[in-house]
Order: C-alpha cells, then structure tokens, then sequence
C-alpha cells in the first residue's frame, strides 16, 4: 500500500457517514472497524484487520482504534432516516492500536471526530488501552490491571503516557 494516501475511509460530514454505512453489507456492520482520527480531526474508517499507520497513509494521528457501531433505534430506519448519526450510533470504542499507542487522554479528539457526524457515542473509550513505553528496553507494552511493569524485561513503566517521549536504546 502507497503509504503516501490515506487507505482509510474518510469521513467529514453525516452524509458520508450514512453513505459509508449503506455500502455495507449487514455481517460487515455487525463487526468494529479501525478507526483513526488524522491532525485534522476528521474520522478514517477501514476493516478491522487493517493496519492504523496504513488506515492514516502513514501520517499522525490524534487518535486511533477500533470502533464499533449499532442501529440507534434497534435495527429499524434506513441511513439518513431524520435522526443524528443517520440511526446509527457508537456501541464501542477503544484505542487499541499497536501502531500508534495512543494515550486514553485522546478520547476529545475522537469525541470531537463523532460530534461532528451527529453519531451518539458512549462519552469515553468502552475499552481504554494503557501503553507505556519500557525505558529499561525500549518496547511498547499494554500496561493490565494497573501493574505497570514491562513484560519483556520487568523494569519498572512510569505511570505517565511515554510512547512518543522515550529515546530507544
């Protein structure tokens, strides 16, 4: 993949949200979607198994993850429908993406991102990811159940969001 262009879906307005999501199949929608959010605050959607850096055309990001979407009103309505986010809305949304790392502090950014499509969303990632870089080894991690040890080589993770900040060995 041409790295140079975005791979992702972009998606500005409510319109290309409903435009996106009719072009769906139902079994697609059923599943989340990688998502990023690019420095312009606008929302790039690609399947789950896509890559973020390759779902942003390898720029920086504000946010990215993977989200999750459901009929608002049980499953009824076609895409426009007269209701904010077209009857759609967010059912979940992380960031858990291994190519960015993205601090849960980025959930503005996203939020900011949904608003803007009049997508109801949960008001904070449904499944947060805690990364930290080891400065002990230089690898980036999931820091679980708040025991911020690497689990490559058991140095100590500082509690600060480090992914960018961290020089590696």
């Amino acid at each position: 993949m041409d790295l140079g262009r975005p791979g992702g879906q972009l998606v500005r307005t409510e319109g290309e949200f409903a435009d996106w999501a009719a072009a769906r199949t139902a079994a697609k929608l059923a599943e989340p979607f990688t998502f990023t959010v690019d420095l312009g605050g606008a929302l790039r959607l690609a399947p789950r198994r896509s890559e973020h850096v390759a779902c942003a055309g390898g720029e920086l990001v504000l946010s990215a993850g993977e989200i999750g979407f459901r009929r608002s009103d049980g499953g009824g309505g076609g895409a426009g429908g007269g209701r904010p986010g077209g009857g759609w809305e967010v059912g979940t949304v992380s960031n858990l993406s291994t190519g960015y790392c993205p601090d849960v502090v980025s959930w503005p950014a996203v939020a900011a991102a949904l608003d803007r499509l009049a997508l109801p969303h949960p008001g904070g990632f449904t499944d947060p990811v805690v990364f930290r870089r080891c400065p002990g080894c230089g690898r980036c991690g999931i820091v679980r159940e708040e025991h911020y040890v690497c689990v490559f080589c058991d140095a100590d993770l500082p509690e600060r969001w480090n992914v960018d900040d961290v020089p590696l060995p």
